[in-house]
């Protein structure tokens, strides 16, 4: 199967990729998360792997409003643990690296060990193992990548330091993503039962409103792991709310909903999956 991630081999999404549906996958390589709904769109991918959030860095909007504006449907998630590593070509020593290149998102979250070398300039790029492979197939010296470990070994580079990450416990969530709910469902090798769900509303404009929809969850039995808001962009000052929610009955859920859709002037199920438990 055809599987679209942002970055190339040896990138977290990479990695993510592999967790969730095994090693016999046909990687579809993007520099941006705007290219991959078009492939799903369009069929020239079977499925997606996109970051939605970081432990450090928080919640990523844009990619919320992809799969939102594109209509995705969300089929698994994948909690992985970040490991940053500096990594440059053979013999460079950490005195020798005069700028390091990388994701913005790999960048802010090791903002801190920057702050010891502020001799070293910082420079945003697409992906964090496209430019670890760039290093190498130019032998640039003097640059450095913050990269996976996997795209050190991937591109022959030398790591120069482990896990210069902020924060040691650093962990992304991934959304697994497929055109629309009525694509076909894959194979994986998280499996499990439907036990959590994304969706979106868009509440009346009514004092309390907000306050009641979540009473109707609580009531229900059903957990909240997280809400997130989002401007309209056409009406300005109203926003939609994205929410993720745990639950172990079928029925009480499906309830909920229906009370729900009474309550809110929108309601849109972005997709019920397994819920995927963050390890160490």
């Amino acid at each position: 199967m055809k599987v679209a991630i942002q970055g190339i081999k040896g990138s977290f999404h990479d990695i993510v990729a592999r967790q969730f549906f095994g090693d016999n996958i046909e990687l579809i390589e993007c520099m941006s998360f705007t290219e991959i709904p078009v492939l799903l769109k369009n069929n020239e991918v079977d499925s997606a792997v996109m970051a939605i959030e970081n432990s450090i860095a928080g919640a990523i909007l844009p990619n919320y409003a992809l799969i939102d504006e594109y209509n995705l449907n969300i089929e698994g998630e994948v909690y992985l643990n970040i490991h940053h590593h500096l990594m440059a070509l053979k013999g460079q020593k950490l005195e020798d690296i005069k700028e390091v290149w990388s994701h913005p998102m790999a960048i802010l979250q090791c903002r801190k060990y920057f702050r010891n070398h502020p001799n070293i300039k910082l420079i945003e790029e697409k992906d964090t193992a496209e430019v670890a492979k760039r290093i190498q197939n130019e032998k640039i010296k003097g640059i450095a990548a913050i990269a996976s470990k996997e795209a050190a070994k991937l591109y022959n580079l030398e790591v120069i330091a482990d896990d210069i990450q902020t924060i040691k416990y650093n962990s992304t969530r991934f959304f697994i993503l497929k055109k629309e709910k009525n694509s076909p469902v894959h194979s994986n090798k998280i499996g499990g039962v439907q036990n959590k769900s994304s969706i979106k509303f868009i509440t009346k404009h009514e004092t309390g409103s907000l306050a009641e929809v979540l009473d109707i969850f609580a009531k229900h039995e059903i957990s909240l792991t997280k809400i997130q808001s989002l401007p309209k962009i056409d009406e300005p000052w109203k926003y939609s709310f994205f929410i993720d929610l745990v639950f172990d009955d079928n029925t009480l859920y499906n309830n909920a909903l229906h009370l729900i859709n009474k309550k809110v002037t929108h309601l849109k199920i972005l997709g019920e999956y397994h819920q995927n438990i963050l390890t160490k």
